[in-house]
């Protein structure tokens, strides 16, 4: 479990940069003159990564049906590690022109390839790990780990860009981009000392592999797959808007100042962090749909509230706007990693989850911090990506309410040998 988290958080420190570095970002790699429009273009490139989300699941979580999860895994993590490194070096608009943000688009679709078998792997390896009564809890673990690495990030590029401005809008805001790569080599070194899943070695010790996990979760599992896109779409605009666009809302919107967007944000991520897996554990008793529909309604309630409490200008204002956020969206998020695996049978889960997963990533995650400032600059009201949210949130409400019951079910049957071997084996 250890090893499947601490690569988790690695990894997703380096999607995370792109973040907590918009602004820099912006200057260096978009022409001087229209700071609104080289912001939005900034976060128009951090949709763009998610273009390929669903290819990279595709990919893959077919390979990991295949082959196993850890093998993909182990990819998966050197794969984002030197996207990162290369963001890193890209050369600024100002000595390369137009190549500069071209260069950017394709090291973010990089990420983006990568990242589609990251979080789904993660959390399949997990799952399958887990004792039955406590794959909420370790599911939740792996959210948390996935989540943490927002606030991580936050401090690392506060402690950065504490160098004097020009310094740091020169080459400063770099660094923390350049020591993705050794973070990955201890995920990549941490992964491959593992064994893949008890279930996927039943698998392969039973020779009941799927030879075409695509096909088969498209034509015998299409229901779970919209399952798991309609909460996976919730939990990644509400994510998004936590961990990626409140930072540059609080600093470019409110004014609060850089140094406040990223303490308080990342102070509250790592709050809700805590919670995940206490919720996740919730779930394990009283079901996954209840904790569910409570995180649904509190978007639908608070999120608008929340965006009104986060931009009155205090400190304490936006810990308790940020965190009004964060404790509904923590619900939602607790029970994700869960239910889509257990919505899939061991043969075709990495594949089925990596396709709802991530079609609602590309569709909702990807673009939360571009419509959250696009409805600022057109509406002029600070709480504009509030109603987003909460409009949302109550269009997957109904898919709550009905969603299926899960924490105790089997995942499946793969640890017992096919009908047909036992038969043979009572024979003989």
């Amino acid at each position: 479990m250890a090893t499947a988290s601490i690569g988790n958080l690695i990894e997703w420190y380096d999607f995370a940069l792109y973040a907590y570095s918009a602004s820099a970002i912006s200057h260096a790699f978009f022409p001087d003159g229209d700071d609104t429009a080289s912001l939005l273009g900034t976060l128009a490139v951090f949709g763009v990564s998610f273009l390929l989300r669903p290819v990279g699941g595709l990919v893959l979580g077919r390979i990991g049906d295949r082959v196993g999860r850890k093998n993909v895994l182990s990819v998966a993590v050197l794969g984002m590690g030197v996207c990162t490194v290369l963001m890193g070096l890209i050369p600024s608009y100002a000595a390369i022109g137009i190549a500069a943000p071209i260069l950017l688009v394709l090291t973010r679709l990089g990420q983006g390839f990568f990242s589609g078998g990251e979080y789904t792997g993660a959390s399949t390896f997990l799952v399958e790990y887990a004792p039955p009564n406590r794959r909420g809890q370790w599911a939740g673990i792996s959210v948390a780990t996935g989540t943490l690495p927002s606030a991580f990030a936050g401090f690392v590029v506060l402690a950065f860009s504490t160098m004097p401005d020009a310094a740091y809008d020169s080459w400063g805001w770099r660094l923390p981009f350049l020591i993705a790569g050794p973070f990955a080599l201890v995920g990549l070194y941490l992964r491959l000392r593992v064994e893949d899943t008890p279930q996927f070695r039943a698998l392969e010790q039973q020779d009941r592999k799927e030879s075409a996990p695509l096909r088969t979760v498209l034509t015998q599992h299409r229901r779970a797959v919209l399952l798991v896109m309609a909460i996976a779409g919730l939990n990644s605009v509400a994510s998004y808007t936590l961990t990626s666009y409140m930072p540059t809302h609080l600093k470019e919107n409110v004014e609060t100042g850089s140094t406040v967007a990223a303490v308080t944000n990342s102070a509250v991520v790592v709050v809700v962090c805590a919670l995940i897996p206490v919720l996740g554990r919730l779930s394990d008793s009283i079901g996954r749909r209840k904790v569910l529909v409570t995180g649904a309604v509190g978007l639908v309630v608070l999120a608008v509230p929340a965006f009104l409490t986060l931009s009155s200008g205090s400190t304490a204002a936006a810990i308790a706007g940020q965190l009004m956020f964060a404790l509904p969206f923590g619900c939602v998020a607790a029970v994700l990693s869960t239910v889509m695996c257990e919505l899939f049978p061991t043969t075709v889960r990495y594949s089925g989850a990596s396709i709802g997963y991530n079609i609602a990533y590309a569709l909702f995650g990807g673009t939360a911090p571009f419509v959250g400032q696009f409805l600022v600059d057109r509406t002029d009201a600070l709480s504009a990506p509030g109603w987003y949210v909460a409009t949302l949130a109550l269009l997957v409400l109904p898919v709550a309410l009905i969603f299926p019951e899960t924490y105790r079910s089997r995942l499946d049957d793969a640890d017992e040998p096919p009908a047909n071997a036992r038969d043979k084996e009572m024979v003989a």
